[in-house]
Parts: structure tokens; sequence; C-alpha cells
């Protein structure tokens, strides 16, 4: 056993020995990499990350529910559809929605509709019958104004008094069959006003049953072209399925994509938007085939940034169509896009890892002749950076720090110092002076304004002018009770 730990013991030692001596040798052989100067066109991009959709596509929607106002809905959850990617051909079924709700109301609807059916046979019933009895009231009442123009004309030989008597029961006669006649007016005017609003009702609620049938009858859906299936994303980017819900202004289930236009949707951070402009060129990746390199242009750039869930900063939404699009790709695949924001012909230009800086904060690179370079920089990408001053193309540096730098002690291309700290300054001074182009404070009058003696009326800024500031409120401290 002593034999068998100790050669455990000897074997593990060995292993880390050689481990740190193979660290060791290639920390030494990265400090003293050698690369040379190039020069030729140089491109600032700006990488991305995106995902694949088509740039036109099909809604696969439910039912219409804006068809009727007089039907209230809600979200309706999905309760069935086919997976994601399914291939379909027109009328194919493609997903079933929860059908409680509307049915229950259904079956109240058509029962509405069988009282409203029962009330209107009931109130022309009882309207013919009372009609029928107004008339013979009223040829009764004509009887009566013919017995009593007869008693009149009787009475012609009789004593005054009974002449006016039958006088008298001829004109209440004649009233009472006009006003009998009027009655029977009023009463089928009334009668034709209560059906037209019972048959009126009867329409609507048969309307109401038809919206709420032809609604129930979209409750399962089917293909309206041919095409692959794509699950519709709801605003906060969720992907509809089963379970998930629809809503009466927003009832597209899926979509049906034209894979022969083909976009990559990325977003750009706000540092970075201000480079990206519409017509500028991309190199597009996809990581499902690694291999193939496509081409595309920047076609739109959003001018309001959002913020996207787990982000700290803003980002904008950058939409690249592709130039070429193949049988292989599939939306949601994910992209890698680089945006050529800028291209500069001839220049000299180097890794951005062979920069460093002294305690002024003056770049340099170590030069393979043992001394340190004082270099100009220009603009840079994620790899390379330009050299305007210092060295030329083909001159050979260290690409990273090396393993001695101490005996680097001298420092040439000290002319340039002066190039650099001038650039600095120009710098700065338009950096302070973008910050001066924003609305100053009017102090003084914001006091008065305020009601504030004139002169306190510094400690009260004029919020006239201060276009894109920020205003924070300062509340009175809280006081303990």
């Amino acid at each position: 056993k002593k034999t068998i730990i100790i050669g455990a013991a000897v074997a593990l030692v060995a292993i880390i020995t050689l481990i740190l001596v193979s660290r060791s040798a290639r920390r030494k052989d990265l400090a003293n990499l050698y690369i040379e100067a190039q020069r030729g066109q140089f491109d600032i991009v700006v990488t991305t990350t995106g995902e694949l959709q088509a740039e036109n596509s099909t809604d696969i929607t439910g039912p219409d529910f804006t068809m009727s106002r007089r039907i209230r809905v809600m979200d309706i959850k999905i309760t069935d559809m086919v997976p994601e990617g399914t291939e379909v051909k027109e009328g194919d079924y493609i997903a079933e929605l929860d059908r409680t709700t509307f049915d229950n109301s259904l079956k109240d609807e058509l029962e509405n509709l069988a009282t409203y059916e029962t009330n209107l046979e009931v109130r022309m019933l009882d309207t013919a019958v009372s009609l029928s009895n107004l008339r013979d009231n009223i040829k009764n009442l004509r009887f009566s104004v013919e017995e009593a123009e007869i008693t009149l004309q009787e009475s012609k030989f009789e004593p005054p008094t009974t002449q006016r008597q039958a006088e008298i029961s001829l004109d209440k006669a004649h009233r009472a069959l006009d006003q009998a006649l009027r009655g029977y007016e009023l009463k089928v005017e009334q009668a034709r006003s209560d059906m037209r609003t019972i048959k009126n009702q009867l329409t609507e609620q048969r309307e109401r049953v038809a919206d709420l049938e032809k609604i129930l009858s979209g409750f399962i859906i089917y293909a309206p072209s041919d095409g692959m299936v794509i699950y519709k994303r709801d605003r906060t980017n969720a992907k509809r399925k089963i379970g998930s819900s629809i809503s009466p202004w927003d009832n597209v289930v899926a979509t049906l994509p034209d894979m022969s236009s083909m976009i990559s949707k990325t977003y750009v951070n706000e540092i970075d938007v201000s480079k990206v402009k519409v017509g500028q060129k991309v190199d597009i990746t996809v990581d499902a085939f690694p291999e193939k390199l496509y081409n595309g242009t920047v076609i739109s750039v959003a001018n309001i940034g959002e913020q996207l869930p787990n982000a700290d900063a803003k980002v904008f939404e950058v939409v690249i169509k592709l130039n070429s699009t193949e049988n292989i790709l599939r939306p949601s695949m994910t992209t890698g896009n680089k945006i050529v924001t800028k291209t500069i012909d001839d220049v000299t230009y180097i890794p951005l890892e062979s920069i460093q800086e002294t305690e002024d904060s003056i770049p340099f690179v170590y030069m393979k002749n043992r001394t340190r370079q004082v270099v100009v920089l220009g603009e840079s990408n994620e790899n390379n950076i330009i050299v305007e001053e210092g060295i030329e193309p083909g001159d050979q540096i260290y690409l990273n720090t090396p393993e001695d730098p101490e005996k680097f002690s001298k420092l040439s291309g000290e002319e340039l110092i002066e190039t650099i700290k001038e650039r600095e300054r120009i710098r700065l001074e338009e950096e302070k002076k973008r910050a001066n182009e924003i609305p100053q404070q009017n102090f003084g009058r914001g006091g008065e304004m305020m009601g504030m003696p004139p002169g306190m009326g510094g400690e009260f800024p004029d919020m006239r002018g201060m276009q894109g500031l920020s205003l924070i409120h300062i509340s009175e401290p809280t006081r303990p009770y």
C-alpha cells in the first residue's frame, strides 16, 4: 500500500509540474508573438445576434369577434393546436378554441329568442281580439246613430221638447261613434308600434344568435393556404400555444411564412445605433449552418428604443433583408449579423491587443527592434484599430506585452505626442460644445415667477426652454409622527 501511495503521489506531482511548465511555455510563446502591420481596406462593423423571420406571411386567424357589437368577448383560450413547423395544405386543421363560454351564451340567447317569438305570437292574438271587439262596438254605435236618426225623423209631429230630446240623443250617438273611431285608430297605431318594437327585438335577437353561431363555426381553425405553421408571438414576445389566449383585437393564432423572402430581426444597443443606416451591407451567418455565409441589407432602423426582458440598456430594432435564401433556412433560426457601418480604403491597421499606454495615456506599441513606438490612432472595429502615424505596413510589433517590458526603455516617436494631445484637446472641446448646446437654466426669473423676492430667484430655475432635460423632484423629508 505504501508503494502504491508513493507512486500515485509521484505521478500527481509529475502531472502538476507538466501542466505548470506547459502553461509557462504558452505564456512565453504569447509574449514573444509578433505580427506585421497590415495595409488595406478597413471595415467598421457592428456585430449583433438576430433571428430569422419571413418578410411576408399569411396570418391564421380565429373568429372575427368585431363583426358584431352585440357580443362582448373576453380572451379565449387555445385548447388544441398542431405542432409548430407542421407542413399543411389549404383547408387542413390548425387549432381549436375553448367553446364553453360561447356555447352557454348561445344556449341562453336561443332561449331568449324562443321567448321573443312566443311574446310576438301572444301579442298578435291579443291585438286581434282587442281590435275585433272594438270593431264590433263601432258597428253597434253606427246602429245607435241610425236609430237616433229614425227617432228624430218620427219626432217631427211631436212636441218641441220631444224633438229636442231626439236631437240630443242623435248628437250623443254621433259623438260616441266618433270617439270609438278615434279610439280604434289610436289602438291600431299603438298595436302597430308595439308590434314593431317586438319585431325589432326579435330581429336583433335572431341576429345575435346568428352572430354567435357564425363565431362558433370559426372556433375550429383551418389553414388559409399551404405552408409551414409558425406560432404567433404576442406583445411579450411569447409564442401562442395550447393554453395561450387570443383577444378580440388580436385573433392571430399562427402564421404561414413566405420562405422566398427572409429577414433577420436584431437589436442594436443605443451606443452603436447611430452608426447603423438603411442600405448598409451585412454579412450574415446562421448558427445551424456555420460554414455558410449570406449577404443582406439593412432595410429599417427603429427610431424609438425599447427595453428587452433581462436587459439593462435600451436597444433599437434593426431589420436586415437577406439578398438570397435557401430551402434549409427556417424561421426562428439564430443569426450572426456583421453590419458594415463604414469602409475606409488604404489604411494601416494593427490588432487592438497590441496597443499599450504610458502613464500619461500616450498610446504606443512594442516593436521587434526592442523599442517602444508612439502611435497616432484612428477609428477601430471589434478586432483592429487604424494607425495614422508611427508605424508603416510590414513593421513587426509584439501582439501582447513582452515577457521583459522593462528592457524596452527607449521611446520612439515622441514628436507625435503633441499631435495626440492636440487631438484630445479638440475632442474635449467638441464634447463641451455639445453639452453647452442644451438650453441653460435662467436663474432669477424662475423665483420671481413663483412669488419669491428678486434676490432669491437663483434657487428656482426658470423651467421654460429646458426641453430634453430630466427634472428631478426633491420631496420634503419625512417627519416622524
